[in-house]
């Protein structure tokens, strides 16, 4: 066709296209020197309270001298937390993690961490780093624990806390403070209310799932953030996040006070479950008791599976809860742990 273009202007075009293309695209020739870490096939890993847990960290080849560590990334702080450093003979661990942490030296290329006993606290984003002095580089994984949260107050009412309060509150009812990604998931699954509460991270928001004028107004669900708090001087709920548990709960019948409800647990090698204790067993054990009984805190709570008439009046599962009575009051029976 005359004055279209030739065919060596074509191939000149298309060649530039193609160089393009790939720049875009990260072509590892744009990008020279080794790439030691292969990337992890599952970025996320699952377990559960009391497990072994496994992080996958493999090389693809060695360097001539060079270092792994691992390390855990703690959200809201802004820092890491060294756990295991390692040469490929030799490793050391560091911290409370990092007694419970190991390589697992599944062959010359592994560097995988092992984490046996897994706790509350270990949820989270971790990293391995390969250290060669020259061209340093890391994957970044996330343990991801089975779980469930619940909102808490104290017996004082509504808004007591400050955040490091609400952090030990949550620690004393065998819990931790819940992350936001725990409190959408919760939220996900039915979690509805209304009042806000600290999360890890250090921000303060609720989930919603009815929106309603005394929740938020009548906007859309979802969860709702009171944005930037100062963490010493406001004062809120909290949301505490448990797992799976090591022993049972199990209800003893009665009319009890709350120091008889204690000596009815150490007479059966017990001791009075926390609310933590209590949502662990509905959530993964199907713990439904249509009876309310003494915790540990002083509150009176009572687990439901199967909702039913004459039996916490709502339509959903739940732990229901009628607050903190008098000590001296004899109404009640009370909920038991006992370690297996």
């Amino acid at each position: 066709m005359p004055g279209g273009p030739t065919l060596s202007t074509l191939c000149c075009f298309l060649l530039w296209v193609f160089t393009i293309f790939h720049k875009g695209q990260g072509d590892p020739a744009s990008h020279p020197g080794p790439h030691y870490l292969l990337p992890p096939i599952h970025e996320v890993i699952h377990s559960h309270r009391g497990a072994t847990a496994t992080l996958p960290c493999v090389l693809g080849t060695t360097p001539p001298s060079y270092k792994v560590r691992w390390s855990k990334v703690e959200p809201g702080e802004l820092r890491e937390t060294l756990i295991l450093v390692t040469n490929g003979l030799h490793a050391r661990g560091y911290g409370p993690l990092g007694g419970r942490a190991r390589m697992r030296r599944g062959h010359r290329l592994d560097a995988s961490l092992v984490i046996a006993g897994v706790r509350l606290e270990d949820e989270g984003r971790y990293r391995c780093e390969l250290i060669n002095g020259i061209e340093d580089e890391s994957v970044a994984l996330t343990l991801s624990l089975e779980g469930v949260v619940f909102p808490y107050q104290p017996s004082r009412g509504r808004y007591q806390f400050n955040y490091y309060e609400a952090k030990q509150a949550c620690e004393e009812q065998d819990g931790r403070l819940a992350t936001y990604s725990q409190l959408y998931q919760a939220w996900t699954e039915g979690l509805d209310w209304c009042n806000a509460g600290w999360l890890l991270e250090g921000s303060v928001r609720y989930p919603v799932l009815t929106a309603r004028a005394p929740c938020g107004g009548r906007g859309r669900p979802g969860i709702r953030s009171y944005g930037p708090r100062d963490r010493m001087r406001d004062r809120y709920d909290a949301f505490c996040f448990t797992s799976a548990l090591a022993g049972q709960v199990f209800f003893v019948p009665g009319r009890l006070t709350l120091s008889e409800a204690h000596a009815a647990c150490r007479r059966r090698g017990a001791v009075v479950a926390k609310v933590g204790h209590l949502y662990a067993a509905w959530k993964f054990s199907g713990l439904d008791q249509c009876d309310g009984g003494w915790l540990a805190d002083g509150s009176v709570r009572f687990p439901i599976v199967t909702p039913r008439p004459r039996c916490g009046g709502l339509p959903d599962p739940g732990v229901r809860s009628f607050g903190f009575p008098r000590p001296q009051q004899a109404a009640y029976g009370t909920y038991c742990y006992a370690e297996n």
